[in-house]
């Protein structure tokens, strides 16, 4: 007697981010469906960074429509210098200011993590450190110039040119990117998802 198998449930990666897409390929994960949220990203007045992106990732997974058995997954990630957050700049102007305040400091890169399965959910949120080498005119300049900073949390994305204006950092690079690998395996793992299984 043979028995139907059971199928595997979807994963659907909530984010139009083509950097988590490759970082979950980095794990051998090709979500079944990309499907971002459209969600109000707005913070709430005196609303602390981590606070904020914590929210803003669980907002996002509930604002996805998925079957009873599918595993939802997004992210947020956000700068912070001090208590300021620092989103996506809206123009040109504003990701020059956000690098004029970057520029020779250290600053917090927040990424949270959300991933739903029915009405089972978890969450976790990373804190990684950078440092910011002080920028020349020209140097702020001609990252302006490359559009890099579009999309781009505080204006700027260590994996592309600004990369060489980051001399040092603490904590998880793929975090910093916009997806920490090793709590995505494990959030994953924790709603069923069997990371190292071969598929």
């Amino acid at each position: 007697m043979t028995y139907p198998v059971r199928p595997s449930p979807r994963l659907i990666l909530g984010s139009a981010s083509p950097r988590r897409k490759e970082l979950l390929a980095v794990l051998g994960i090709v979500p079944d469906a990309i499907l971002p949220p459209d969600i109000d990203e707005t913070p709430a007045k005196g609303e602390l960074p981590h606070h904020y992106c914590a929210r803003i990732a669980r907002e996002k997974i509930a604002a996805i429509p998925a079957g009873p058995d599918d595993i939802v997954l997004s992210a947020d990630t956000t700068v912070a210098l001090g208590r300021r957050i620092l989103g996506k700049p809206r123009d040109a102007d504003e990701a020059r200011r956000f690098l004029d305040l970057l520029s020779g400091r250290r600053h917090r890169v927040f990424t949270a993590l959300a991933v739903r399965r029915g009405d089972a959910s978890w969450d976790r949120i990373v804190e990684a450190r950078v440092k910011m080498k002080s920028l020349s005119p020209a140097e702020r300049d001609g990252y302006i110039a490359t559009g890099d900073w579009q999309g781009k949390a505080g204006g700027y994305s260590i994996q592309g040119p600004a990369g060489a204006f980051i001399p040092w950092i603490s904590g998880s690079y793929t975090a910093i990117v916009g997806l920490p690998l090793a709590e995505t395996a494990q959030l994953l793992q924790a709603a069923g998802w069997p990371v190292w299984v071969a598929r």
